[in-house]
């Protein structure tokens, strides 16, 4: 009882600390929330000197009380992210639900579009990837990992770091910049709990037992190395005073939208690629019980991909002011960049060699093979819309929007699906889940509702770039841009359904975890160190 009394103590500290810095840019100054700051930081490290088991562990045993507190937050900031996703798909169609009167503008679509991106990338995703990287490296590395309580500063550190960017967009605190709002003083803080990630990954790794550093490893180390260089570049900034919660960005006009969408796409290509196939190399062999198709492809895949991804950025700025050379090189990289692609999705989906069968009894695997699936489909469909043909017709449209979800609905929401009913039995020392017929549920409501958002969005964004297109006989335009608005009404309104039934099974899902762990019994004895995997 005394643990929960410290972390909601913790958590209120967080919440004020948020509260204080995104009000400081109406304060002028920062004094009062660098010290609300501060005093949270000194209370991470008086809470989580002491979080851990409160006997000395044996070196045989792993640390998982972290990894089980990043399944809870996973999951929470999983139905966040999505009920916001829902909420901002209905006022795209219905403008009277942004109650900007009743809200003052604070719950309108332009505040919380970031926040629904944030939440679901970095929220949902982010904690994803840092469950999954402690728990992988253990295993593979038949060691605990490394830096005693580091591993909890680091989970705490990024919840602080969720609660400041959320805040911040409500209260107007933000740098404007795609998938980088937050200020300085939270890149700042997220830097600090970057390294510390770095460290507990790497030290791992280093004093690993097993003499072989599986592929996993491989991806997960270079998602968070990748990661750590955009991050730092990207936010390149210049505090417009000393205690401001204001910024100047270093780069300016093309530079820095070049640089802007070499962090943009790779945070994709990094974060929501790299990172999630490492949890798909191991994952997907332990559901299904059989070794990974082809080792030598999985490391073919993984030097091709880190080698193209880093150039593909600039596809993101055909017809701007980038010269045309740099746009077009990110094009072809682009192109490239689908083979090894593939080549990782078939991989995936051949580790089900021998045991397709498992596809009718176990929903969890056909939730992974789904994800593999999308992910081919999302890597095909990237590379088609870079080429400038194509990317002429569907930029600035509903088709990107579609693309875009296909991959983080269909790849990433489910392979973490999976990986979530994959460690909460194993976290907990259940015998099984509660229920795989709530699993099934969840698969069938997640994947017709992502069907339905990303065909309503294929069906206008094409409309939208033909009717755009469309001209008379003098040449003129003859669709206003209301008409195309007009247009799409009925896809939208099918998108935000889409969204509710991609939110109603998160919510089963949800309950499913919770009920494993409290009705569920245990099983007789705690799960020991095994062998790496």
């Amino acid at each position: 009882m005394i643990d929960y009394i410290k972390l909601g103590v913790l958590g209120a500290i967080a919440v004020l600390a948020a509260i204080a810095a995104n009000y400081a840019h109406d304060l002028a100054y920062m004094v009062n929330a660098l010290t609300v700051m501060l005093a949270a930081a000194i209370t991470f490290i008086w809470v989580l000197r002491r979080i851990d088991e409160p006997r000395p562990a044996p070196v045989n045993e792993y640390n998982d009380g972290v990894i089980r507190a990043g399944v809870i937050a996973t999951s929470f900031w999983g139905v966040v992210g999505f009920l916001v996703g829902v909420t901002i798909a209905f006022q795209l169609a219905f403008p009277a639900l942004n109650f900007s009167d009743l809200t003052h503008g604070y719950l309108n679509f332009g505040k919380l579009r970031p926040l629904h991106t944030s939440a679901v990338i970095f929220a949902f995703g982010g904690n994803a990837l840092i469950m999954s990287s402690f728990y992988i490296v253990q295993r593979t590395s038949a060691a605990r990992l490394w830096g005693g309580n580091l591993a909890w500063f680091v989970f705490w550190g990024y919840q602080l770091v969720i609660v400041l960017a959320a805040t911040g967009y409500i209260l107007g605190a933000t740098q404007s910049k795609e998938y980088a709002e937050p200020e300085w003083y939270v890149d700042i803080w997220l830097t600090v709990v970057w390294v510390a990630f770095l460290a507990v990954f790497l030290g791992t790794v280093i004093k690993r037992k097993e003499p072989h550093i599986y592929v996993a490893n491989w991806f997960l180390l270079s998602f968070i190395v990748t990661v750590a260089m955009l991050h730092l570049v990207n936010n390149l900034s210049i505090p417009v005073s000393l205690f401001g919660s204001k910024s100047v960005q270093v780069f300016s006009g093309v530079q820095d939208a070049m640089t802007q969408w070499w962090y943009g796409h790779n945070a994709v290509g990094f974060f929501l690629t790299a990172g999630f196939l490492g949890m798909m190399y191991y994952f997907v062999p332990k559901q299904v019980e059989r070794p990974v198709y082809s080792y030598k492809l999985s490391i073919i895949h993984f030097w091709a991909l880190i080698f193209l991804y880093i150039w593909a950025g600039p596809h993101h700025l055909h017809y701007t002011a980038l010269p045309d050379w740099a746009s077009t090189l990110g094009m072809v990289f682009s192109i490239i960049l689908w083979m090894p692609s593939w080549g990782g999705m078939i991989n995936g989906l051949m580790t089900l060699s021998g045991a397709w069968d498992k596809l009718r009894t176990d929903p969890i695997i056909r939730m992974m093979v789904v994800s593999i699936g999308f992910y081919g489909m999302s890597t095909f469909e990237g590379p088609m819309m870079s080429i400038k043909a194509v990317n002429s017709l569907s930029h600035y449209t509903d088709w990107t929007i579609g693309h875009v979800h296909s991959g983080a609905l269909g790849w990433n929401g489910m392979i973490t699906f999976g990986a979530l009913y994959f460690l909460t039995p194993r976290l907990w020392n259940r015998e099984r889940l509660y229920s795989l017929t709530l699993v099934s549920w969840h698969f069938w409501l997640a994947t017709i509702g992502i069907v339905l958002y990303a065909a309503s969005m294929w069906v206008t964004g094409i409309m939208e770039g033909l009717m755009w297109r469309e001209v008379d006989a003098q040449g003129f335009l003859v669709n206003a841009f209301a008409d195309t608005v007009a247009a799409k009404f009925p896809m939208y309104v099918v998108r935000g359904l889409g969204g509710v039934l991609y939110l109603a099974g998160a919510v089963i899902m949800v309950y499913n975890l919770w009920a494993t762990v409290a009705k569920q019994p245990a099983t007789a004895g705690a799960r020991a160190a095994v062998p790496a995997e």
